[in-house]
């Protein structure tokens, strides 16, 4: 696993700055990281270089129509786990959903912390208790863990998850999916009644700001679980030997493309 003190390194190389068997002043390693995490922030604005679509799921609450998202926003889960190496192992959910690309805050946990594959969690729906793989290696008893999404650039797509429903109650994992509309904000200006009362939401807009990403749904949702499908940022790197999870091919144009 390489690690951005490898890309850094070999990236000079290519360059001819560094001879076989050299490496990087400190000096020379922490202006090639600064380098390294700009590049990753412009990666996060091209469509092309993202490998996957963090889903956001949370259940709508009625007469709410307005969602923020990011650290600190009001989409998001609480839940008891405990951590044993790289192994998150969830036994109860307070509230909200459990889905790749959470980061993880609570007592003990290393920061950025980040949920990075299912296990046995999350079989047939998204807020399941199980294990889940992260991003880090540590210890942590069983305590209340808060999961949080980042703020997504934008939502690419959308559907809304309604329990069905038989003799006035719902139906033990039934559910059907509607899709929903992804509005631009002319399109969201131009409804008159916004806070017009609905079955579920049908369309949403969504307005990123700078800390915090804000869902506004349309009409005003009774009930329903929104799914959102939306482009992943990468995240930086604080240290020059935090390990680097990209899939295969990512690290040489990660190379290329710094030594560009």
């Amino acid at each position: 696993m390489a690690t951005p003190r490898d890309i850094i390194t070999r990236a000079m190389k290519d360059i001819g700055a560094l001879a076989a068997g050299e490496v990087p002043t400190a000096d020379e390693a922490q202006d090639g990281l600064d380098l390294f995490n700009d590049m990753i922030d412009q990666w996060s604005n091209e469509s092309m270089m993202v490998f996957y679509r963090t889903e956001i799921v949370f259940n709508t609450v009625q007469n709410t129509v307005q969602y923020t998202l990011g650290p600190g926003g009001s989409v998001g889960a609480t839940f008891t786990g405990s951590i044993a190496g790289n192994i998150l192992t969830v036994t109860a959910i307070t509230a909200g959903a459990i889905t790749e690309g959470m980061t993880l805050s609570g007592t003990g946990i290393t920061a950025g912390t980040r949920i990075v594959a299912f296990q046995s969690g999350a079989g047939g729906n998204v807020n399941e208790a199980g294990t889940y793989t992260l991003n880090t290696y540590q210890t942590v008893a069983s305590s209340t863990i808060n999961a949080y999404y980042q703020r997504p650039l934008t939502i690419e797509s959308a559907f809304v998850r309604v329990a069905t429903m038989q003799g006035g109650s719902s139906v033990a994992g039934g559910y059907l999916d509607y899709p929903v509309a992804i509005l631009s904000l002319e399109e969201y200006e131009g409804i008159g009644i916004k806070q017009l009362n609905g079955p579920w939401a049908k369309a949403v807009y969504y307005q990123p700001s700078e800390l915090l990403g804000t869902v506004y749904c349309y009409p005003n949702p009774a009930q329903g679980q929104l799914h959102l499908f939306t482009q992943t940022i990468f995240r930086n790197f604080g240290n020059l030997d935090d390990n680097i999870e990209f899939p295969q091919g990512y690290n040489m144009a990660l190379r290329w493309c710094l030594a560009e």
